[in-house]
């Protein structure tokens, strides 16, 4: 399963693949970002890992939803 990650740099917000060296998507406010994420993880299974303005972890997005190991909701 891929990781991604979803972080603020300079003016925007970008997805970024573990590992590479370009981002996948950006866009000027998270909320956007998280948009186009929903839309680019469509047919693709991975993990989303997605942090607060200044860096630390707020949570983490599974997609298919299908394949969240965890059996709670949330």
């Amino acid at each position: 399963m891929d990781t991604y990650q979803v972080t603020h740099k300079d003016d925007h917000w970008e997805l970024k693949k573990q590992g590479a060296s370009r981002a996948s998507h950006t866009a000027p406010t998270k909320e956007e970002l998280l948009k186009k994420t929903a839309d680019y993880m469509q047919g693709k299974q991975g993990s989303v890992k997605i942090h607060k303005l200044d860096g630390t972890f707020e949570e983490e997005r599974t997609y298919p939803r299908s394949a969240d190991p965890r059996s709670t909701k949330g």
